[in-house]
């Protein structure tokens, strides 16, 4: 009987998501004719009338104008709390006064030179403060800096395979698109995930070179390890898996991982894109306490401007010098560099951080407290300057729990909160 109950409340629960998906979705669509029209407009020219894959929506996205502090603005000149954040870059907020200062210093001293100034300096020192690397390099994004470290770990070891984590995101080169998000029918069994392409185009043996494990499974990690510890170069991972909503790494599991890494001579590469001057000052490194080899950095690290870092062990670091390829135009330009180092010093301070997780507790408090009043089938999870809603009743571990979401909850949510003034995507 009381299975019976909890389906036909579930199936209530989804009728009522898809009416308001529904009845959302058509109000979204009347109130946003500027969006409708530069989506037609952009379709002709961009691929999904949009700049990058990851914003695609249906029927279409919806455009921003501008932005100042924690708002935005769309085509139609509707103003909305901006909880998107440019994918969490934009931890300072929109046009903050000084990273508009800055910018027009760094502007009127030459934006780029393709020549090393002492603001690169600057910045990759800080850096390397925070987050205790001995040497760094600069890259233009996040994907930049996976792959130039995944091809640093496979100089050092002399091994081609990588290890990353089922569900997660790390740039889209080919040693890494594999197992994102695989559905259920390509992405094999429990005890030995299959490394599923996500994109056509992909060279066609490149899955040999991938082993995927799963988050939150030391035990896993050991056994793949100990079979295959000789022929894998790296494991690339995201302390807090953020690509499937947020997932907090278990008491002691990043401590494991670390030894069993040490064990096999096996690069630790920590994917801080996310997670990097976000839930901390030096990230999860500093958060969880577990130092990796290498560090890949990027989103919030120069106050809105494109730019990433990747760095480590000196020992890993020096096979730049010793034959390994590390290049990019614009690596470290004067303008980024400038504003980065302003960004980390005098913004993303102490005070900054003990701010982030006052209202990031009380928004994740608030959040929880409407799921458990009107029985929703979710939970919050509240990290620093970063949270979610995940609608899922209890937190996940791993990429497959996340497969018990519910989709249908998403949906009507979305719609939902842009109709009231929180734009989401």
């Amino acid at each position: 009987m009381s299975t019976t109950l909890a389906r036909d409340a579930g199936d209530t629960l989804l009728l009522r998501a898809e009416q308001i998906r529904e009845t959302e979705m058509a109000r979204l669509l009347q109130r946003t004719p500027g969006s409708a029209r530069l989506y037609e407009r952009a379709a002709r020219r961009l691929p999904f009338g949009v700049v990058s894959s990851f914003q695609k929506m249906q029927p279409y996205p919806i455009y921003l104008s501008r932005g100042r502090g924690s708002h935005v603005w769309d085509q139609d000149g509707t103003e909305y709390l901006d909880f998107h954040c440019g994918f969490g870059a934009m931890v300072v907020g929109h046009a903050h006064p000084r990273i508009v200062e800055a910018i027009h210093e760094a502007a009127s001293r030459g934006t780029h030179f393709a020549v090393t100034t002492e603001s690169a300096v600057a910045f990759g020192e800080e850096i390397c403060r925070r987050y205790n690397l001995e040497m760094l390099r600069f890259a233009n994004s996040g994907t930049e800096a996976t792959m130039d470290a995944i091809r640093v770990a496979r100089a050092a070891t002399g091994r081609d395979v990588v290890c990353k984590i089922e569900g997660s995101y790390h740039g889209h080169h080919d040693s890494v698109m594999f197992s994102v998000i695989p559905n259920a029918d390509v992405m094999g069994g429990r005890a030995r995930p299959a490394s599923a392409p996500v994109s056509k185009g992909m060279v066609k043996d490149a899955g040999k070179y991938i082993e995927v494990v799963p988050f939150n499974d030391a035990g896993h990690l050991e056994r793949v390890l100990g079979e295959r510890g000789s022929e894998i170069a790296c494991l690339i991972m995201e302390p807090a898996m953020m690509n499937i909503g947020i997932v907090p790494p278990e008491s002691g599991y990043l401590q494991r991982v670390r030894e069993l890494c040490t064990k096999h001579a096996v690069v630790l590469i920590y994917d801080e894109i996310k997670t990097g001057f976000t839930i901390a000052a030096g990230g999860a490194t500093e958060r969880f306490g577990v130092q990796p080899d290498l560090v890949c950095l990027a989103k919030a690290i120069a106050g809105g401007l494109p730019a990433a870092a990747f760095g480590g062990r000196e020992d890993l670091m020096r096979l730049i010098e010793r034959g390994v390829s590390q290049m990019g135009t614009y690596n470290g330009n004067p303008l980024v560099s400038h504003v980065g180092l302003v960004t980390l010093t005098e913004l993303l301070t102490p005070p900054a951080y003990r701010q982030f997780g006052r209202i990031g507790t009380r928004l994740a408090e608030g959040c929880q407290a409407a799921i458990d009043r009107y029985g929703i089938p979710a939970h919050t999870v509240d990290l620093g300057a970063k949270g979610c809603v995940s609608y899922r009743a209890t937190p996940m571990k791993s990429y497959r729990d996340f497969l018990d979401t519910r989709p249908e909850l998403f949906a009507a949510s979305y719609p939902w909160l842009l109709n009231r003034g929180i734009f989401m995507t």
